[in-house]
């Protein structure tokens, strides 16, 4: 079952990856402060949180809402999987059906 959540997840995500998202909860480890990033795309959001400790931010806590109001936000552990998983798929433009 876990898998077959993990597949609905991924697909939403890959078929979402051009849309608006926030990012909350992330640390600025120089200022101490919480850092709020919107208007990304999901595909971005996802990289940063993924590689954002690289960067000199805490990201234990953050949350990327994305999609419709009720859409569950990933956490830091959907990001790395998902971008460890698709990597740069995440940051092409969706492709458009005929």
């Amino acid at each position: 079952m876990l898998l077959a959540l993990d597949d609905a997840l991924s697909t939403a995500v890959l078929a979402g990856r051009g849309a608006d998202a926030e990012i909350f909860g992330v640390i600025d480890l120089t200022s101490k402060t919480e850092t709020r990033i919107s208007a990304i795309s999901l595909g971005r959001a996802i990289q940063f949180v993924a590689n954002a400790s690289v960067l000199g931010y805490d990201v234990r806590g953050a949350m990327v809402v994305y999609g419709e109001p009720g859409t569950p936000s990933l956490r830091v552990w959907d990001c790395e999987h998902l971008w460890t998983q698709y990597g740069g798929a995440l940051l092409q433009p969706p492709e458009h059906k005929r």
